[in-house]
């Protein structure tokens, strides 16, 4: 099953994700009295649902690869977290094969040049044997490899095929990065920002799909102090998240949040407010299906050497409550 969005850039430091275009067709929606929503057909296949963490956790990975290149305070250690031992990575420079080749190359980088990477389009597919094909498109921007600290753009293609582990990030096994022609290359945009939010989204979905239901990697995730409300209180412990993870996050036994309409802003040094709107889908233990939409605004703080930013403060908005599709 392959699972696609689109990407645009709308004003700066924000992009707009369309529904996904591996959703069925919509059909018409109709609200009775009662609240139940009526469908004549499923949002998603039972497939897309089961596997939409996979695919989150795949997007997280992606959106990972480029911090490096745009931060100098991201170590190799976090870049060398997403690729596999034996990775090879092929670009028009040649094939690095594993680890030691890849940060051999990499290191040869200039320090001082200037990346940005504006994620366009992307593709993930989870194929029959269990790995992960992913597709997607870029545009590159660069200050210093021309002089006079012009900015030079182009577009790149990436085909890489990722691995699952026993957590909820796959592991990149090939990369094949292809340059395309150049663009015009505007302004130079600072984009670390929206790729690292945009990591800890996917790696935060992939969490919450998992079937596991496992709390404990949401510690990674969670400032030292933070408060979440989900609607039904405030959360403000470590104990408390897991009651949540072990009571509502798993009232179903399957779920699927699709990602719109993401767009953040600098709060401090380091400090973040994003929010994002979500269509999720449900499946009951009873295979009764349900659908709802959210806004969530996360308050979020970095520190660029950890593989993820923290969330402080969650903050749920419901759009459209709740409902058992008929």
């Amino acid at each position: 099953m392959r699972w696609s969005t689109d990407h645009s850039i709308m004003g700066d430091r924000q992009l707009k994700l369309p529904h996904f275009l591996a959703r069925l067709p919509l059909v018409p929606l109709l609200l009775v009295s009662s609240g139940t929503l009526v469908l004549a057909g499923e949002l998603h296949t039972e497939t897309e649902v089961r596997q939409s963490y996979l695919q989150h956790g795949a997007m997280a990975q992606l959106h990972r690869w480029y911090q490096y290149y745009e931060n100098d305070s991201v170590g190799i250690e976090n870049q060398l977290d997403i690729l596999a031992e034996d990775v090879a990575i092929v670009s028009a420079n040649g094939t690095a094969e594993g680890h030691e080749a890849y940060a051999a190359a990499v290191s040869q980088l200039p320090s001082t040049w200037q990346n940005s990477h504006s994620l366009t389009s992307s593709s993930v597919e989870v194929r029959d044997d269990g790995t992960l094909g992913l597709s997607a498109t870029i545009t590159y921007q660069n200050v210093g490899m021309l002089e006079g600290g012009a900015v030079r753009a182009l577009g790149i293609s990436y085909e890489a095929d990722l691995e699952q582990t026993d957590t909820p990030l796959p592991l990149f096994t090939r990369i094949e990065i292809e340059s395309d022609a150049p663009v015009d290359a505007g302004e130079f945009r600072d984009l670390y920002a929206e790729n690292r939010l945009l990591s800890l989204v996917h790696y935060w979905m992939a969490m919450v799909e998992h079937p596991n239901r496992d709390a404990a990697p949401f510690r990674e995730v969670l400032a030292p102090e933070f408060d979440i409300d989900f609607g039904s209180g405030p959360i403000t412990d470590v104990e408390g998240f897991a009651a949540w993870v072990a009571g509502p996050a798993s009232s179903v036994s399957a779920s699927r949040h699709d990602v719109h309409n993401f767009t953040y802003r600098n709060l401090a040094d380091n400090q973040y407010e994003l929010t994002i709107d979500l269509d999720w889908t449900g499946i009951r233990p009873d295979d009764v299906w349900m659908t709802a939409k959210t806004r969530h605004t996360w308050a979020v703080i970095d520190d660029p050497s950890e593989r993820f930013a923290r969330i402080q403060n969650i903050r749920v908005e419901v759009l459209e409550p709740f409902a058992v599709v008929e």
